[in-house]
């Protein structure tokens, strides 16, 4: 990539992290520069979103041990 194409893509990533702010979308740089990344892949916005959503509405469990079935 060359300096310009850099700069510019820094510049998109900034103006992006400022309109998530100015939403309250919680997102850090680094996540935000994922979900890009994935949408130039060619992946759907929107279920990006929805994936995005469902994680923060139930997150990974904390214990590093599986569950195990009662009365087993």
């Amino acid at each position: 990539m060359d300096q310009d194409a850099a700069r510019t893509a820094r510049e998109s990533l900034e103006l992006v992290f400022q309109m998530s702010n100015i939403l309250g979308t919680g997102l850090d740089r680094h996540t935000l520069s994922v979900l890009i990344a994935l949408c130039d892949l060619g992946l759907n916005p929107e279920a990006l979103a929805a994936v995005v959503k469902e994680f923060r509405r139930d997150p990974p469990s904390t214990n590093s041990t599986p569950a195990t079935p009662s009365g087993s």
